[in-house]
């Protein structure tokens, strides 16, 4: 079933007037693009445009501010006479992690962002605050927007094929809505989409707490016909102009996909109502990525493509951080030890944001198979690299990544599955100085552990900031 713009609000409206929410329909969606540049310790924003997008606003009207306190970012939507809060949603983006690569320390880059807030009915302020080393907030950009100036940007986009709604269980404003956007696909291969999406979007609400709240979602797809299959890969030399922007090789990690042409990604996205939004990309190679409140990726005939859809959608729709400590980062590690951001990692294992959950009796910090686990993954680190500079065909990485699996099952599998929860040493991408909440989690390795204790209690919160329940 495909649905163009013009049909979507009569689509949506039936469940909106049934429910006896609304009177009329909800505002149209307005976008601010912006660039944000600078180094690692220097940044700069400055307005680039205003959009109206085409579609209505799919958000809560009653959830409208954020209370997660999740993000690197954050943004307020205030009136322009009252000053009254209107909208604020806390966000992390490509310039942010960027500044923490070992490139930000050598010249300067600038990437576009973007905001969306549902359209006021008058001139607003936009405040755009950085989060400060003590979890505080500090202004870093304010700008004036008026939705009815003549500038703002109501051209339709570039049409992104026909928008399907692969599950649907209800009016946007009370569902979280996914969407799922095909790249690297020629039109002759949506049929592949449709059926990539629809299996991905089902492995999702396998893994609790989705699980218990899959009525709580709704996901959609769509596909832009691209004029060549597949998205480049520069590391080997293949570069694709695929319309979504979708690379590998981000910051020279070669697993980390995502795109650097905002413009191209919200373009598209606007054509779907959504509050989240995977990437499936249409390759076999390892890869993926995810940005909290900007979107994930997937690449989607890998083997492992189940695992990476579920852990890189944790960073996007939750926030989570890598739990991992014993793979290649793109960041820059051995800083001072800060608490961060993220709900499921701490710096603290005395008292770790999850202390309510710890399991009595257990020990703060919690000791764990550590040496043994560490031993074993840096080998294995020593023959992903030999593969990888061999460029050897993908079915070789598949088939280490089968036994390092096997081996993280077998090593931490008795003890993670036990339901203790703990502070246990290494997360964030660091050995020591950096705690998660159980022996294992699907943020920490390839197993079927699942989520954690943590990441399971942020991801709800974040459902119930979406749904209102």
């Amino acid at each position: 079933m495909n649905l163009s713009l013009r049909t979507l609000w009569t689509f949506a409206a039936p469940a909106l007037l049934a429910a006896g929410l609304a009177a009329g329909p909800p505002p149209r969606t307005l976008r601010v693009d912006y660039v944000h540049q600078g180094t690692a310790k220097t940044e700069a924003l400055g307005l680039d445009r205003v959009v109206l997008e085409p579609l209505p606003w799919p958000g809560n009207p009653e959830q409208a501010v954020d209370v997660s306190n999740l993000g690197k970012f954050k943004f307020e939507v205030r009136d322009a006479k009252s000053g009254a809060l209107l909208y604020s949603r806390g966000f992390a983006s490509i310039f942010g992690e960027w500044q923490d690569t070992a490139e930000a320390g050598k010249r300067a880059r600038a990437f576009s962002e973007s905001l969306r807030f549902p359209k006021p009915a008058g001139p607003v302020e936009i405040h755009l605050f950085r989060r400060a080393v003590d979890n505080g907030w500090t202004e870093i950009w304010t700008v004036g927007i008026d939705p009815t100036a003549q500038d703002v940007d109501s051209a339709a986009p570039p049409s992104a094929g026909g928008l399907v709604p692969l599950i649907h269980h209800g009016d946007p404003a009370h569902k979280v809505d996914l969407l799922i956007l095909g790249d690297g696909y020629t039109a002759a291969e949506r049929p592949k989409f449709l059926r990539d999406a629809k299996r991905l979007a089902g492995l999702l609400f396998v893994a609790p707490p989705y699980k218990e709240h899959a009525q709580d979602f709704n996901v959609w797809g769509l596909c832009p016909p691209g004029p060549e299959s597949g998205i480049s890969r520069p590391s080997t030399g293949l570069h694709r102009r695929n319309l979504v922007g979708s690379t590998y090789d981000a910051f020279g990690a070669e697993r980390y996909v995502l795109t650097f042409d905002n413009r191209a990604f919200r373009d598209f996205a606007s054509q779907a109502p959504y509050d989240f939004v995977e990437i499936l990309v249409n390759s076999r190679t390892y890869g993926g990525g995810g940005i909290h409140q900007l979107y994930s990726t997937v690449a989607s005939d890998n083997a492992f493509a189940p695992y990476l859809f579920v852990h890189e959608f944790g960073h996007h729709f939750a926030g989570l951080a890598d739990e991992y400590y014993t793979s290649d980062a793109v960041l820059e590690v051995g800083k001072p030890r800060i608490e961060p951001w993220e709900p499921n990692v701490t710096a603290d294992p005395k008292h770790p944001k999850w202390l309510d959950l710890v399991s009595p009796g257990l020990d703060l910090p919690t000791p764990w198979k550590k040496a043994e686990f560490e031993a074993y993954s840096h080998g294995i680190q020593a023959e992903r690299h030999a593969i990888r500079a061999a460029n050897r065909p993908e079915s070789v990485m598949e088939e280490l990544f089968r036994r390092e699996l096997g081996h993280e099952t077998k090593l931490l599998g008795e003890d993670a599955h036990s339901g203790r929860v703990g502070a246990f040493e290494g997360a964030n991408y660091e050995a020591t100085g950096y705690y998660r909440s159980q022996e294992d989690c699907i943020m920490f390795t390839r197993d079927e552990a699942g989520f954690c204790a943590a990441c399971r209690r942020a991801i709800a919160g974040v459902i119930a900031q979406y749904t209102g329940r």
